[in-house]
């Protein structure tokens, strides 16, 4: 049987006729990836070493050019192993790993009424979980004490099958062996989480009577199991889509919470616009005040609220996983290593790092940050064209290992995402009749919030350009509404009015949908009237 040998102390046997990125699927050396293995992501680097691994396929030469392949460069998932061969992984995926949430300001609860079931638990607990596309949030909170005991946000292990949820969706109907995997990595993900805070906490997790998650419709159809494939038709866009809640009576057991907890998971609202973004409207109270409000939740599957005073129109923005970092050759999640924040002092660029590690790429707020010193320096223009100075291979950023280079291909990825966007902010406001004057709160959900500079992000047309002071980051909107739910039994009934007021609209619907799309592929002020 041929191993492969990574770096200098691995050897792992394979049966021939696997792909590389697939050998290392088994193991704890994995390779980045977020396209399924399709090569279309182009993240699964790796660096021959020793032996031969075949020509390189057409996919790695639109991802490759000649130096790098030259340099034995190549996409793990393109490679078909029938021998021994020894590798460097350059793009390796992080481990998997939970770790304290960057968290906003907590809110205080009242007194209510607990269930039946805690009657005769010492110290009821609560869990609110928010399952995103990238990552997974969730909160434990003491049901007595109405406090948060703990919380945790982790990488979501489903990206192994797609870093976008369409990508996922397709991953899912083609095949019911990947639709269980997809939705058992979900179960496990939560799990995990849970344990992690049981143990490090000293916590008995049979305490746990209640559960509410809220999340993306995707992400629902997938960890129910069923649905999923109905995303992949424009015509249940704009129609709700259930996700039966069979499957809940698996929680308790497997995760080992008080067999009778109450699961709630919160129904979607239509198509793309998730519970997770009706959450998100709760906690920000933007429909408690008849003043106009904008919420835009950033994330793989980004999706953006405009309250007009009477109705909430609703929309999703195929912005893709740009903002974080995925299908960026410089980009990665905001964990240890990303460059979060980039500054321009007296002609030298000087950056800020999380956990303040050796910088080795950067995050959603690193890239726009770039971008907006790069377009203020006059090295790119706004149609996302380098000065003639910049080398042709990109913009380098930093040249120490492993090296960070922002090329025209990630410029134009950036362009895309943030034009759809502002196209959705532009459509949303059309449908609603209102003006930019009359927006007079601007919240900003998501992770990618957590350190965004506003002006820069203005400045590239990703924030709509009004009042700084007007512009609220409010971090992970989507668990804040959870916990909510899960804390507050009036939320429930608010939530229900926030549904009773929506308008669901399918921007690929839209007359001016193209064309503002093509004005917002500009790197410059986004224009709302």
């Amino acid at each position: 049987m041929p191993w492969l040998s990574v770096g200098e102390g691995v050897r792992i046997p394979f049966q021939p006729g696997m792909s590389v990125r697939d050998i290392l699927d088994g193991t704890d050396h994995r390779v980045r990836s977020g396209c399924s293995g399709t090569g279309a992501c182009g993240l699964c680097l790796v660096r021959i070493e020793q032996g031969s691994a075949g020509e390189p396929t057409q996919v790695e030469r639109l991802h490759l050019d000649h130096a790098s392949l030259e340099e034995g460069l190549r996409l793990a998932c393109q490679i078909i192993a029938s021998e021994d061969l020894r590798i460097t992984i350059v793009g390796r995926a992080p481990r998997p790993g939970w770790k304290r949430a960057v968290r906003r300001a907590v809110k205080e609860y009242g007194i209510f009424e607990l269930e039946e079931v805690a009657a005769g638990v010492v110290h009821p607990l609560g869990i609110a979980v928010d399952l995103g596309t990238t990552f997974i949030g969730l909160s434990l909170w003491d049901l007595t004490s109405r406090r948060c005991v703990s919380d945790r946000q982790g990488v979501n292990p489903q990206a192994e099958h797609g870093s976008d949820v369409m990508t996922r969706l397709l991953s899912a109907s083609r095949s019911e062996q990947k639709a269980r995997r997809l939705q058992e990595l979900a179960f496990e993900a939560i799990g995990e989480a849970l344990e992690d805070i049981g143990l490090r906490e000293g916590i008995n997790l049979e305490q746990v009577v209640r559960i509410v998650l809220v999340g993306n419709t995707a992400m629902l159809t997938l960890l129910g199991g069923t649905n999923h494939e109905l995303l992949l038709k424009p015509r249940y866009w704009t129609l709700p889509i259930d996700s039966p809640g069979h499957w809940l009576q698996r929680w308790p057991a497997r995760h080992a919470i008080h067999p009778g907890a109450s699961v709630w998971v919160v129904p979607s609202l239509a198509g793309f616009v998730g519970s997770d973004l009706l959450a998100g409207v709760l906690s920000t109270e933007m429909t408690e005040k008849s003043e106009g409000a904008l919420l835009i939740d950033f994330g793989t599957n980004t999706e953006i609220a405009l309250w007009d005073g009477k109705s909430l129109w609703v929309s999703s923005a195929a912005g893709g996983p740009a903002f974080e970092g995925a299908g960026i050759g410089c980009g990665m999640p905001a964990e240890r290593g990303a460059i979060f924040r980039i500054t321009l002092e007296n002609s030298i660029l000087a950056f800020d790092v999380v956990d303040n590690a050796e910088p080795l790429g950067l995050c959603g707020s690193g890239l726009v940050d770039l971008l907006a010193v790069l377009v203020r320096s006059g090295r790119l223009d706004e149609a996302g064209r380098f000065l003639p100075t910049i080398p042709a291979d990109g913009f380098v950023l930093s040249s120490a290992p492993p090296g960070i280079v922002l090329t025209k291909r990630d410029v134009d990825t950036i362009q895309r995402a943030k034009a759809a966007i502002a196209t959705g902010v532009q459509i949303l406001m059309a449908e609603a009749g209102q003006g930019g004057k009359q927006i007079k709160r601007l919240y900003v959900g998501g992770a990618f919030g957590q350190w965004l500079d506003i002006a820069n992000a203005q400045q590239i047309g990703l924030l709509p350009d009004i009042e700084a002071t007007s512009i609220r980051l409010c971090g992970n909107t989507a668990l804040a509404g959870c916990e909510d739910l899960l804390m507050s039994p009036s939320s429930v009934k608010s939530l229900e009015r926030i549904r009773g007021c929506a308008k669901v609209v399918n921007l690929s619907d839209h007359d001016g949908f193209h064309d503002s799309f093509m004005e917002n592929l500009y790197l410059r002020r986004m224009k709302i009237g």
